[in-house]
Parts: C-alpha cells; structure tokens; sequence
C-alpha cells in the first residue's frame, strides 16, 4: 500500500490524478495524513509572534488545505461514481471525522482573532484579497467561530452527528433504489422502450445473475423517464410506485427516522448559532437573504403552476379516458403533446446520438463562444472504463481537462453533476482545471448507438454549462475557484448552458439521424418550439413542490420536528396544500425519503436554488437572443462577468454591473408559461 498516488501531485497531464495506482485501501490512510498536515499548517499560523498580516494568516490558511482538497476530491467522486462496500466504509467512518476536522479550524479562537485583525485593516487590500478576508470572517462566524468554549462544544458534537447522518442517509437510499429496481419476466410488457434502452435493461439483469430477464434500475427523481414510453399500464405503476417507495418500506434502508434526525440536529445547530431555523442560517449567506424572501418567489409561482397542471391533467385524462394517475402523466402528456404538435419526444431520439451531442452540440456551442478546442486523451486513463478524457484549450492554449462518465451503474449514486479534481489557482501555480461530468444514461449493448431522451440532452448542455464554469473561471486563491460560488447562484451558469440545445446554429450541427444522416427536419424543430411550454405546468408543480418541503422542513425548530416516521407524509401533505400544489397526481420531483439534494448532498434549504438562478438564467437568454447569440463576443462578455469571475467578487454585483440592472422576473414568468 503506498499514499503517494493521493498525497502527492501528479505527474500526468494538468495533474490528472493517477487513478491505476489508488487502491481502495489508500483512501483512509491519505486522508489521515492530509488532515494532520493541514492541522499542523494551522497550529503554525496561530503560533506566529508577529502581528496578524494577510501573508502571515490568510496566504498560509488558503495554503493549508491543499494535500486534503487533493485527496477529498479523488475520494469524493469515488464514493459517488464508482463505490463500493470497503468505500462506503471509509466514508462513514470519517464524515465525523471531517466533520471535528472542520471544526477544529473554523472554531479556534486563537485564528478567529487573527482573522479580525486582519479584516479591521482590509481596506489597503487588493479587491480579491480584500474580498477573501471578508469571506473568512463571514464563514467562521457564521459556523460559530464567536461562541463561547460550551457552546462550541456541543456545536462540534452536533456537526459530527450531522455528517454521520447524512452520510447513513445516501448510503441507504442508495442500496434501497438498487433493491428496487424492476425485474420484467414478460419481455412483451416492455413494449414502447428503444432497442437501446431494451438491451441496456437486459444488461442490467445479466450484471445481476439475472440472464434472460430485463431490469429497470431506479433514478433519482420522482418521474422515471420510462413512463413517458412503456405502454403496458401495469409496468409503469409498478415501476412508479418503486421510484415512490424508496426510504419509506421500513426494514435496514429505510431513510425516514435519520431525516427527522438530521432535521433536528440542523434545528438545534441553527438555534445555537444564533438563528431562527436552519433555514435562516442558510439563506443568510446566500443571495436569497432570507427564507421570507424564498418562500415569496416559491409561493408566488406555484399557484398559476398548480392552475396550469390542472389544465394539463384535464387534457391528459379526456385522452385517457379515465383519471390519469401518477404513473400516466408523462405517458399522456406525450400522447397529448403529439396531438397538439405533432411533436413525439421518443421518436426523435434517432436525432439525438450521444457523440454527435456531444462533439456537435455541447462541444461546438463551446468552442462558438469561448474560442474551446476539446481532444480526447485515451492515452490518459480515467477512473472508470467508461470514462473518456478530453483535452480543452482555448485559442490553441490548454486549460484543462473534461472527463465524461456517461453511463449507470450500481456502483454510482443516481442523478447527474459535475465536480473537479483540480481547480486553477494563481496562488498555488496552478494554470489549467480538471472537471468530470457525470450521468446516468443506460448503457445499451456493445456495437448499439447511444440514443439520448430529450431529458438527457438537456441535461448533458447542463452539467457541461457547470464544467465550463470549472474550466473557466480564474481565481488568484483556491477558496475561489471554478465553481466556488453562492449555492444559490451556481446553478445559474448551467442552466444557460441549456439554451443552446434548440438554439437553431447548433441544433442544425448536432441533431442528425444516426443512421440515415438526415437532419431533424425543420418543421419538426418548429413544433418543438411551439411545445416548450407544454406541460410547463407539471414540470414547474413537481419542482416547486419539492422546493417547499425542502424550505418547509429547514423552517422548523428543534421540538417542532415530528418525532414518528408515520408523520412524514402527513407533514408533505401539509406543506403541499398551504401552497396549493396537493394534486395526487403531480407528485413531487422529490420526496422526502429520497430527497438526496435536502438530505445527504448540499442542498438542504436551498433546493429553490434553481429556480432562484433562473432568474437570472432566463434574463441572460433574452439578452443572448437579443445580441446576436453564439458569438464570441457575447461569449466574452459573459465569460467577464459571470463564468470567468469564479467566487472572486459578489456575483450579484458583477451581474448588476454587466446588465445595468437586477434581473427581472417576467423572462421567468413567460418562459414558465406563468404569464
């Protein structure tokens, strides 16, 4: 066993970490020494006799960190891409581990005092400087760096508890929806599914012993794509009221008692830093203010959203002929969109074949704009088989690296992100970045095409909207760099991103039948275009909902939280009728029994982070389509005050700056069909 694959840096290309020669057993030992590492640097800084400077406190603080940022990351995309039981041990055996570690920096008295001192003298600062010192005392008060030694001690206890718990919840959510997935006997209840998407379930099953059966796997929202296409009513159900059930069954998995303890450990955590809920003490350092201010967008959307799903399901079930129920209503919709467009979503799957996406579409909008180049690398391994390594430049120099791990699998969490493994820093001589994206696109047989949904187009112009921001961005200290932005503000970038799958320039490069050559004919483009609102009512209903119990639960305090598993629902319930979106049939994106994003990944009091962003987002695509569109200068100026930028100055004062006024909420509105 040797560490120095993990401790050490790179050789390889922009540091590419040198996957082949990790092992599991390297983790656990690499973190231990990162950790004590940093530690000793920090015991270093708040040792020092001289006055507190920015180059004696904050330059070695920022430099602290950098062995175990390096191993987390590797560590990290390990435990959520390709995992497996040793891994998962080391995971739950140091997320409170980490968690003290946190602690131990952010509470030391002897560095907060520093930090102060600093602070008090930062105006003869550089802007970006002057800016990090402010972060610095803005995080550590708020993570309670001014409490008293009693105080901070159960505040340690309670962050250790906190990660364990939300570690124990992505664990078992993981294993449930692996327990879950769908066995088909009857290959003819299949009807409606690609031939792709037919062999890949027949893989599924054939990876777990089950060979001449087919296996559904699970995703992580609540809408399983396959209900738009199975036509065997039954099969839907059951593959619906398996997406529903996971965390809810009782038995080793079930995830609701270590929600409602995370809730209160969150609650308690809050009120002892001073605030009302843990909401509050989210929203305070985010652009959104304030839970008030959050739950005013969410409410003010969701009554004329629930008002159009009603609409939506009264078309849907006239077609039906029957009550359409949850497993129905992406079924239906399609039927009815086709009827009202004559535009099948399924049907044009042919037009969408991943590497054309890929290389002509995300790849080509990016190079139009930013002036990318992307080379695969396969002389460079990634972590996985299935994961393809890219070179990018920009104007013929590199800047990076971008690794594509497309497909699912048991051993990867459900969902999609994007997430690095080296970010550039000036501080650290650091030029280019290191970014993964990663899907969960069945994978079909060897020699069959890769046909994306609709969905998964969108999504794969998302997460790359995420990875230009990795790529990108330029920051002098790590704390700022690639997407090291507000929560509420970094979902802002990739959904731009996503304008540019119809925009005409690139659809016209990319949506190409695989197999004719033909492009997607014009007219169909048209009647996608007349369509982008359909069923913008479920899809906005499903969403909001999801975002208000995640915004309900956080504004709980510690003795409000329910104490019965039995009460979950209940409480949904409550929370969906207060804002009018209790329709049985448009049930939330998530919930929570497996609502990941609240519980176990980041998003907790801030699931309303996309919508928030959106804002935004749809005021840049209006300006976009106002300027001319995919060019390299609007690419420039975005790139300036967005994307670029990293987490190096306000981002609301950057975009102000760049649009000469806040961002209005009527492109939303419009776009929403909320009109």
């Amino acid at each position: 066993m040797t560490t120095d694959a993990l401790l050490g840096i790179s050789d390889l290309p922009h540091q590419l970490p040198r996957f082949e020669d990790i092992d599991d057993d390297d983790y656990a030992p690499a973190i231990e020494a990162a950790m004590a590492e940093q530690l000793a640097a920090v015991a270093a800084i708040t040792a020092d006799p001289a006055a507190p400077t920015f180059a004696n406190t904050l330059v070695p603080l920022e430099l602290s960190g950098t062995t175990l940022a390096r191993v987390l990351r590797v560590f990290w995309n390990k435990a959520s891409a390709d995992a497996n039981p040793d891994i998962d041990a080391v995971r739950a055996a140091f997320a409170p581990r980490l968690a003290a570690h946190s602690d131990a920096i952010l509470l030391d008295p002897a560095l907060w005092t520093r930090l102060q001192e600093v602070y008090a003298d930062r105006a003869a600062l550089a802007p970006e400087s002057a800016y990090l010192v402010e972060r610095y005392v803005t995080e550590l008060r708020l993570a309670g760096a001014a409490l008293g030694e009693d105080d901070k001690a159960r505040l340690r206890e309670l962050n250790e508890r906190i990660s364990s718990q939300e570690t124990a919840f992505e664990l078992a959510l993981q294993a449930d929806s692996n327990d879950l997935a769908v066995v088909v006997d009857d290959p003819a209840t299949l009807d409606g599914l690609t031939p792709g998407e037919l062999s890949a379930a027949a893989a599924a099953a054939q990876a777990r012993g089950l060979d001449g059966r087919h296996l559904l796997t699970l995703v992580l929202p609540t809408a399983h794509p396959h209900l738009a296409s199975l036509t065997d009513r039954d099969l839907r159900r059951r593959l619906s009221e398996a997406q529903r059930s996971r965390g809810s069954r009782g038995g080793p998995h079930d995830t609701r008692a270590t929600a409602l303890d995370i809730l209160r450990l969150r609650s308690e955590r809050a009120r002892l830093l001073g605030f009302e809920n843990h909401a509050a003490a989210v929203t305070a350092d985010n652009t959104a203010g304030s839970p008030q201010a959050v739950r005013s967008l969410l409410e003010r959307l969701a009554l004329p959203a629930a008002r159009n799903a009603r609409a939506e399901q009264d078309a849907m079930s006239e077609l039906a002929g029957f009550p359409v129920e949850p497993w129905d209503w992406p079924f239906y919709a399609e039927r009815v969109r086709s009827a009202r467009y004559d535009v099948d979503l399924a049907a044009l799957r042919p037009w969408f074949e991943a590497e054309r996406v890929l290389r002509d579409g995300v790849f080509f909008a990016a190079g139009r704009l930013y002036g990318l180049t992307f080379e695969e690398r396969p002389d460079l391994p990634g972590y996985h088989p299935d994961v393809r390594v890219f070179e990018v430049s920009r104007d013929g120099t590199p800047i990076g690296l971008y690794l594509l791990d497309l497909y699912t699998r048991d051993t990867k969490r459900g969902g999609a992100w994007m997430s690095s493994f080296v970010t550039q820093s000036g501080l650290l001589g650091i030029d280019t970045s290191v970014v993964v994206n990663n899907l969960n696109v069945p994978k079909p047989a060897a020699g069959e095409a890769t046909l994306l949904t609709w969905d998964e187009t969108r999504t794969l112009f998302h997460e790359f909207g995420h990875a230009l921001h990795g790529l990108l961005a330029r920051a002098r200290f790590p704390k700022f760099g690639g997407t090291a932005v507000f929560r509420d503000f970094v979902e802002y970038p990739s959904q731009v991103n996503e304008m540019w799958v119809l925009w005409p320039e690139v659809l016209a490069s990319y949506a190409v039948h695989h197999e004719t050559g033909e492009p997607i004919p014009a007219d169909v483009v048209e009647r996608l275009r007349a369509a982008e609102t359909f069923n913008e009512g479920f899809a906005t209903s499903e969403y909001l909902a999801a975002a208000l119990i995640d915004l309900a639960w956080h504004e709980l305090g510690p003795d409000e939280v329910p104490t019965s598993v039995e009460e979950v629902a209940a409480f949904e319930q409550r929370a969906l009728a207060a804002a009018g979106l209790d329709n049985p049939a448009v049930p939330p994106r998530y919930s929570t029994p497996y609502f990941a994003h609240s519980f176990s990944s980041g998003y907790a009091s801030a699931y309303y982070s996309y919508i928030w962003s959106e804002v935004l987002d749809a005021d840049t695509v209006a300006w976009f389509g106002a300027n001319g569109g995919l060019t390299r200068e609007n690419g420039e100026a975005y790139l300036r005050h967005v994307i670029g930028i990293g987490g190096t100055r306000d981002p609301l004062e950057s975009y102000e700056e760049w649009r000469g006024r806040p961002a209005p909420i009527e492109p939303l509105l419009a776009r929403r069909g909320l009109v």
